[in-house]
């Protein structure tokens, strides 16, 4: 959500600048700006709402020639999406350009302030106010560039990630962060700022990730770290994981393409060097200080949004078959606000792919603020919450640039999985030959979902013959509920169809009035305990002339006589069997939606990481 990018150094910025916000694009944005100070130290501004590649032939670069910029791509909050309120903003004497991620809560009590102060305001941005009360603290305090960040951040409420510039001293960018994530990669006498890795890795691997609460003052040839309270901060260089190559498309047509294939190699990061295939054992050595309070829990909370509450539902019931623990699933949006019961003896879960999920941070914050053990299962390094919760394991899916997410989310699952077999290992609650038949599983698991990317044809066709439907429903079972609900989610914030995840039983509490004709109805009925209720409720939907997709596993021969397009899965363990029937569906989905002429990596209103509440 939005973006933000910086330069200071020897090279010329705007190709820089511009090369890395076109790496942000899969986060969303609406509008897209650049602010450069040039060889006679003038700000340059250009800013319009639209994609980059429509934006970046306009700009005139002969003028917007210089060692220092900003830019950013936006995602409206504040003021709908049009030229006038995209970023950089400046303030009324045109002194300070200032790019800005996150929400500025109290900003209407700031610009009654600064009115009174004859300053007069042209956007409707929240932006527009922080800027401009910066140029109020400058003029009050001694015209100190530094001192006016700082002290106009001292009186935010809300959240920020921020890189400002300043015409009379523009040999500096000072960037700021509070509940929006910020970073900046450190070269040879540059520097890249970024509110993503994906804009600094082809320029170096080095980076220093600011943290809630603290501001740096960037030159070409130094970094001076401090707190907003002005404490002098020290702060060691921390390395990029991943290289410039898993970010490109390698040849696929979409980033979503590409990460669907990906997943038989990336799923067996997640389990690499975690778990003994012979016997089950599972070692997660990023849980090891914490141990003990994960064994002895009276509760588990997972907490979540979006595709990552779908895997903890699945978790939930994984946590409480299999090991005998009490689990709930909260969606983070709603956990802090209800005043939730929170136990010292509680342990919370945080699923975040992207580790910065505002909400997801906030309902961590509350959970450690009652005493509770905090375990975090992200993808990224170096995250706000990677860094915050007690403990957590890394999923190790690598890069996702698709905003529908994809790999994380079968790599979430799998780590899942292996908490799962670790609790359930210590308590007692699952034999040692399940153990060693859960893990021959896993072993296959990748082979397995190889099958499936090998029938990504046979997936594109049923898509043809449904990518004009208005509305699809998708049921399940067990642990396939949730299945249903991520494959419903898929579908619709991609082809725009309206699509909804139901329990398999509870159609008929409402649902089933929509089925005629018209409706295709995807069931997830692979074999298990609720296989034969399943088959029930495709009866009813049959019954009423629905059109039947069902996900089945490879040895059902009776499926065909109950469906009219059958998606075939291999049969793993219960377990695992999430993973594998997830798949289909997200091809189903991509393939509906680019027959729709779809972006399917950049859908509408959305953005990848939602860093404001």
């Amino acid at each position: 959500m939005c973006g933000i990018v910086g330069y200071i150094g020897k090279r010329n910025s705007l190709p820089i600048i511009v090369d890395g916000l076109k790496r942000l694009e899969y986060r969303g944005y609406d509008s897209a700006g650049v602010a450069i100070i040039n060889a006679a130290s003038e700000i340059k501004l250009f800013k319009k709402a639209g994609k980059i590649k429509e934006i970046e032939t306009q700009i005139p670069v002969d003028v917007f020639d210089g060692n220092v910029g900003i830019g950013h791509t936006r995602w409206a909050t504040h003021g709908e999406p049009n030229d006038n309120n995209a970023h950089p903003h400046t303030d009324m004497h045109n002194k300070f350009y200032l790019v800005h991620n996150g929400i500025i809560e109290n900003y209407k009590t700031l610009k009654k302030k600064l009115s009174s102060e004859g300053y007069i305001f042209h956007t409707d941005t929240d932006t527009e106010i922080l800027v401009n009360l910066i140029s109020y603290n400058y003029i009050n305090h001694n015209k100190n560039f530094e001192v006016a960040v700082r002290l106009s951040l001292c009186e935010v409420d809300g959240t920020y990630g921020i890189a400002c510039l300043c015409v009379e001293d523009p040999g500096k960018i000072i960037v700021a962060r509070k509940g929006s994530p910020l970073m900046f990669g450190v070269g040879q006498d540059e520097i890249i700022v970024s509110s993503d890795a994906s804009a600094i890795i082809a320029h170096t691997k080095n980076v220093i990730y600011l943290e809630d609460g603290e501001y740096a003052v960037l030159r070409r040839n130094g970094i001076k770290l401090k707190t907003i309270d002005d404490e002098d901060i020290h702060r060691e260089v921390q390395q990029i994981e991943y290289d410039l190559e898993q970010i490109e498309k390698s040849g696929y047509d979409h980033f979503m393409l590409k990460e669907i294939c990906e997943q038989p190699d990336i799923i067996q990061n997640t389990y690499r060097g975690r778990i003994k295939f012979e016997t089950g054992e599972v070692k997660l050595g990023g849980l090891a200080s914490i141990k003990d309070k994960i064994f002895n829990a009276k509760r588990v909370i997972i907490t979540a949004c979006g595709t990552a509450w779908h895997a903890g539902l699945v978790g939930e019931y994984m946590l409480e078959t299999y090991c005998r623990i009490p689990t709930e699933v909260e969606y983070a949006s709603e956990f802090r606000y209800r005043n939730p019961i929170i136990r010292q003896d509680d342990v919370v879960i945080l699923i975040s792919q992207s580790g910065e999920t505002a909400d997801t941070l906030a309902a961590m914050r509350e959970a450690k603020k009652h005493g509770a053990t905090t375990l975090g299962f992200v993808n990224v390094v170096g995250s706000t919450i990677a860094r915050e919760v007690d403990a957590g394991t890394y999923i190790h899916a690598g890069p996702e640039i698709g905003v529908a997410s994809t790999k994380a989310f079968t790599c979430q699952l799998m780590s899942l999985v292996l908490l799962t077999m670790m609790i359930a290992k210590e308590k007692g609650t699952i034999s040692e030959d399940e153990f060693k038949k859960i893990g021959a599983e896993i072993e296959l698991l990748p082979y397995k979902m190889k099958q499936l990317i090998d029938k990504k044809d046979y997936f594109k066709y049923i898509a043809e013959e449904f990518k004009d439907a208005k509305n699809f429903l998708y049921l399940g079972r067990g642990l396939n509920f949730p299945v249903a609900l991520e494959g419903a989610l898929k579908l619709k914030e991609i082809s725009y169809i309206h699509a909804e995840g139901y329990p398999a039983a509870e159609m008929k509490h409402g649902p089933i009035a929509l089925i005629d004709e018209n409706m295709p109805v995807v069931f997830i009925a692979t074999k298990d305990g609720t296989y034969d209720k399943v088959i029930s409720n495709i009866e009813e939907v049959r019954a009423r002339k629905g059109k039947i997709i069902t996900i089945a596993t490879e040895d059902d021969d009776n499926i065909a006589d109950y469906s009219d397009y059958v998606l075939r899965v291999p049969k793993t363990h219960d377990m695992l069997q999430p993973i594998i029937n997830s798949i289909p569906l997200q091809f189903l989905s991509y393939y509906i939606a680019t027959a729709r002429g779809c972006n399917v990596d950049q859908p509408r209103n959305l953005a990848k990481s939602v860093t404001v509440e």
